[in-house]
């Protein structure tokens, strides 16, 4: 399972976007050598929200953005 915490910018983005940068995350993670899918988590004001596969969303919802930015243990870029 990755976890990415984005900004709040990634909510301005239309659906289509938003999945594409989702699945790209998770293609470059992959390429990196990291396993597994994709989540993501953003703010919006005091409201946090999350967006990955139907199944994790129990445990996503269970979990917040300052559980992501404390488990942090990997960093990509490209």
């Amino acid at each position: 399972m990755l976890l990415f915490p984005l900004d709040d910018r990634f909510g301005q983005l239309s659906s289509n976007d938003q999945n594409e940068l989702l699945r790209e995350l998770e293609m470059r993670a992959n390429a990196a050598g990291l396993a597994g899918g994709a989540a993501v988590f953003w703010r919006h004001g005091r409201d946090e929200h999350f967006m990955g596969p139907q199944p994790w969303h129990p445990f996503l919802r269970s979990v917040g953005m300052d559980f992501v930015q404390r488990n942090l243990n990997q960093e990509i870029s490209w």
